[in-house]
């Protein structure tokens, strides 16, 4: 299954002890292909960044590679005239990625990227969707 975390689904997982934390196992287990691009791997390592997180650069830098270490980097060439746009045009890298990268899913907690859903060649799902495949069975 190939599969597209949002920015914020991944600094959750990577952060914080929460409802997210699992996914670092899953990753780690090769269960699934993670995808990145050169623009989301931009956004995670600017997110990391925020004051709000403390991270030094050194830090914000190895949070991001335990993620980007078991993704495939997937080259997008250019906006697809068949996905559709997202209302925030900062969330677009997603469903480019998504697209360009032939994902099963997008994963996102983000309302734009779930008003997408059933718009896309790739489902939309929030977290806790996501985590009934692997985990809730």
């Amino acid at each position: 299954m190939r599969v597209v975390f949002d920015t914020n689904t991944i600094v959750s997982a990577l952060l914080f002890r929460g409802a997210a934390s699992w996914l670092v196992g899953h990753w780690q287990s090769g269960e699934v292909t993670l995808m990145v691009s050169r623009e989301t791997a931009r956004e995670l390592l600017r997110v990391l960044a925020y004051p709000k997180f403390g991270l030094l650069p050194a830090q914000a830098e190895a949070v991001a590679t335990r993620y980007l270490r078991h993704a495939e980097r997937v080259e997008c060439a250019g906006e697809d005239a068949s996905l559709p746009l997202c209302r925030d045009p900062n969330d677009q890298i997603f469903i480019r990625l998504a697209g360009a990268g032939r994902a099963d899913l997008l994963v996102s907690g983000d309302k734009d990227l779930l008003d997408l859903r059933g718009t896309t060649p790739f489902v939309i799902e929030t977290l806790t969707e996501y985590r009934r495949r692997f985990v809730d069975e």
